[in-house]
């Protein structure tokens, strides 16, 4: 047998290095300490000179930030590049994670810190600060003060900041001012600075807040740190969705707002209890001087027994759950049990009940000891509602 083995040529391998774009942690944060000093200096044209060349839209943002920082009284603004996400582009630009750190003048007690998904881009000078994102990390913030020239309207111990006109910021400072007025009529000890921060969109929100597309959709505001420290120093500011208040009256906007003073006043977002006493509370101090009909009240309460029969127990946590069905209906009802320890007991009981939870006690240890066992408010409670369905 013959074989024959036909072997090819010799093939050389070109030895030179193949040119791939580069994440460069060193750019990044000489790019985010440039950032820092011109966020300090209040220097808005050092900060669009950061923007990557041909960027228009980038220039204009980082400059606006120069703006809000002047106007909010920037303080302990600090940038520490922290990993890459994800790959590096073709073009080259990439994403990378900074915490970041700031605070507001003369109305934070502490600096607020945060996750920001930072998008980098070189050019013929170096590496540019494009955006400012969520990016992929769940967990990651968008501080309103980084998306741009903000409306800022200031009032007596209030600041609002806006994304949109400085009129709509002015009215917003004004339904703060008057809340203050409604907590001050039951809680009339509470002096505090107030920050109340309304992005453009929902989803400007839910970014603005570090949570998932659509988490607070059906919120009209919220109440909760302004970066993700839960210390007890943590700033905490009020966070209004427009998607939401835009459809309310204005009766209906100041009760909004009102609600979340009260969970400013008594630190609610710190403060562990049983959820409907934590949001019927808040309802019930902002609908206190209001004479609506219970039927206009708790009309979604109503509706919803209607369909579903009145519940055997006050609502759960699960029940406030931020996409939780028939949301509104456990507020009213959390509304109702409320007003009647009220009446039952007297406003000053139904807080000390309030501030006895606040300090750790049970619920039904606290109105057992006011005179009114749980048992016995969840059955006129109940009785209540099949009044109102008729």
């Amino acid at each position: 047998m013959l074989a024959v083995v036909l072997t090819r040529g010799p093939h050389d391998v070109d030895p030179r290095p193949v040119d791939v774009p580069r994440a460069s942690p060193a750019a990044a944060a000489a790019a985010l300490t440039a950032f820092v000093d011109a966020v300090d200096s209040r220097d808005s044209v050092a900060l669009a000179s950061l923007a990557p060349m041909d960027e228009a839209a980038a220039a204009e943002l980082l400059s606006g930030i120069a703006r809000n920082a002047d106007s909010l009284d920037l303080r302990s603004v600090s940038a520490r590049y922290v990993d890459q996400v994800g790959t590096v582009a073709p073009d080259g630009t990439w994403t990378g994670i900074v915490e970041l750190t700031w605070q507001l003048g003369g109305m934070d007690p502490a600096p607020s810190t945060a996750d920001v998904a930072v998008a980098f881009a070189p050019d013929d000078v170096g590496l540019g600060i494009s955006r400012f994102s969520s990016g992929d990390d769940s967990s990651a913030r968008v501080p309103l003060w980084l998306r741009g020239q903000l409306s800022v309207a200031r009032a007596d111990g209030v600041l609002v900041m806006l994304d949109g006109t400085w009129r709509e910021a002015t009215s917003v400072a004004q339904r703060v001012t008057r809340g203050i007025e409604v907590v001050n009529r039951v809680l009339p000890e509470w002096r505090s600075p107030v920050v109340v921060e309304v992005p453009a969109t929902a989803s400007d929100l839910d970014e603005t807040l570090g949570a998932a597309p659509g988490t607070y959709a059906a919120i009209a505001a919220v109440t909760t740190t302004a970066g993700s420290g839960t210390g007890t120093d943590a700033p905490v500011h009020v966070f209004v969705n427009p998607d939401v208040t835009a459809g309310l009256r204005r009766a209906g906007a100041q009760v909004v707002l009102s609600h979340e003073l009260v969970h400013v006043a008594t630190d609610a977002a710190r403060t562990p209890m049983e959820t409907w006493l934590l949001e019927g509370f808040a309802d019930y101090v902002a609908l206190r001087d209001t004479n609506l009909p219970d039927r206009t009240t708790l009309g979604r309460a109503i509706e919803l027994a209607r369909r579903e029969g009145v519940p055997d127990a006050l609502p759960s946590a699960a029940d406030f759950d931020t996409r939780a069905r028939d949301l509104q209906a456990r507020y009213e009802q959390a509304w109702l049990a409320c007003r009647i320890v009220a009446e039952r007991l007297g406003e000053q009981a139904l807080v000390f009940i309030y501030e006895a939870a606040a300090a750790g006690e049970p619920v039904d240890r606290s109105l057992r000891r006011a005179g009114l066992p749980a048992a016995e408010l969840t059955g006129e409670w109940r009785s209540r509602l099949r009044q109102l369905v008729g």
